[in-house]
């Protein structure tokens, strides 16, 4: 990848501050796929000024312009769909096909969402006689995204901030970036204004530290761990910018009693381990009606059993490892704990596939009889471990489904409409999934509680980049 060890700044591939480089390695195989530039606070500081020039006559363009300019992003970024799936896949271990279609396509959902949203959205509004209220960009956004869905996390910021007419700096995530080198590629080839978008790779304490402590940073938008998120909004608060964060999450999955359970519990299953369990909205608690436990069990394993785990490039594989060896070791020391609190291990355990001899695997394991004080219940494992927790009434899957610190997102499984309703309307989660619905882009994602404030996705998105001006006597 030729431009790798350089940064996007100003409409240009310039050369880093400093030269430290860092490899990015394959999961499944533990080999040095690329290697990066690691940036500095100069190099953002540099981005930075770049961002707020071009801020002075983006903020000004019209939404038509600013449609235009989405419209052919989209073009080349769909001409390029392959490459960022194949890319993602040996950076982050996804299976091939999954890579293609889900971790790369995504982006291109998102930004079809956005020209939709955009196509009918009013920046400015005559409330009544003498009051004008618009929705003007914020200015400035600096970006911190994670590894686990790089390119819809990318796509969920980017793309609306674009729309709103906001100019932005970019810190991928150190352990999977070169879809972001890819990405900025295609905004470049797709005409985006020079100090539109930029691009600096580093680690979260120099390059994210630098970027949420800028002056000339208007806002920063992160999607990251809890404790990350909180470093970022203390770091932040010197100079009163916006933090929009999207952070951890824990969630529940409740199957009412009249659920299908075969459909419900392996759907549920697959739901959780899918992407090798790392998406902060896995449903990684499954609550089951104490009567149908052991019925639940049993369908779980066996579900389990069926599941493939292998490099990414092999055919019929349903996850692949993990992102690294420190990820890897954190999830073994869950599963241990899991074990050593007395739940019972019904799939999976601790240490790699038997088959799978190097790369971060993880074997697909489910607990059941887990009980709420655990810390397989507490906690976020982010990989593909299962909690099965049976409940005795609604009430109580309810009140064990809210007790968390947590609030990304719930499941509800069952027939009868008004239970579901109820329940969904119970739960206290920025989003609510009843009987496995298709993923959507123009619902509001984001999270009560711990797991962050504000939302991305269509509309909601959009908002997060506006400032509202009221125009008193227009």
């Amino acid at each position: 990848m030729d431009n790798s060890l350089s940064f996007y700044i100003d409409g240009e591939w310039v050369t880093p501050a400093d030269r430290q480089r860092l490899k990015v390695e394959n999961p499944a195989t533990e080999e040095t796929v690329g290697e990066i530039s690691l940036g500095n606070a100069q190099d953002v500081d540099l981005a930075v000024h770049a961002a707020r020039r071009a801020f002075q006559t983006f903020s000004k363009t019209s939404p038509s312009d600013r449609l235009a300019l989405l419209q052919r992003i989209l073009e080349v970024y769909d001409s390029r769909l392959n490459q960022l799936g194949e890319t993602m896949s040996q950076e982050m271990g996804a299976p091939l096909p999954f890579a293609v279609q889900w971790q790369a396509g995504i982006g291109s959902r998102h930004l079809q969402q956005i020209i939709k949203t955009l196509e009918q959205f009013s920046f400015v509004q005559v409330r009544e006689a003498g009051l004008r209220v618009s929705k003007e960009p914020i200015g400035v956004v600096g970006m911190i995204t994670p590894w686990n869905w790089p390119m819809n996390q990318i796509l969920c910021k980017v793309a609306p901030a674009i729309a709103a007419g906001c100019t932005m700096v970019l810190k991928p995530s150190e352990l999977a970036p070169l879809n972001a080198i890819l990405f900025a590629e295609i905004m470049d080839e797709a005409g985006v204004p020079p100090g539109v978008f930029n691009l600096v790779n580093g680690d979260g304490v120099t390059v994210g530290g630098a970027i949420s402590q800028h002056p000339g940073i208007d806002m920063v938008s992160f999607t990251g761990s809890t404790q990350a998120g909180i470093l970022v909004a203390k770091s932040a608060a010197d100079t009163i910018k916006r933090v929009h964060q999207e952070l951890g999450g824990k969630s529940a999955n409740i199957l009412l009693p009249d659920a299908n359970l075969e459909d419900a519990v392996s759907k549920g299953v697959f739901a959780c381990f899918s992407n090798a369990g790392q998406s902060c909205n896995a449903p990684t608690r499954m609550l089951v009606p104490a009567a149908l436990h052991d019925k639940a069990v049993g369908i779980a394993a066996a579900t389990a059993s069926k599941i493939r785990t292998g490099l990414p490039t092999e055919d019929g594989i349903d996850i692949g490892p993990v992102i690294s060896r420190q990820q890897f070791e954190k999830i073994q020391a869950s599963i241990q704990k899991g074990i050593d609190e007395g739940a019972d291990l019904i799939a999976g355990g601790v240490g790699r596939p038997e088959d799978l001899m190097r790369g971060h695997f993880v074997r697909p394991t489910i607990f059941a009889n887990v009980k709420p004080w655990m810390t397989i219940s507490k906690e976020e494992i982010f990989g593909p471990v299962l909690a099965i927790i049976p409940y005795e009434s609604e009430a109580d899957a309810i009140a064990l489904a809210n007790d968390t610190v947590y609030g990304l997102a719930a499941y509800v499984q069952g027939a009868d409409r008004e239970a579901l309703a109820r329940v969904a309307g119970s739960l206290e989660a920025g989003t609510v999934y009843i009987n496995y619905p298709a993923w959507n882009p123009a619902a509001p994602f984001g999270g009560f509680k711990q797991s962050g404030n504000g939302r991305e996705y269509a509309e909601f998105g959009l908002e997060e980049f506006l400032e509202v001006k009221g125009i008193v006597g227009y």
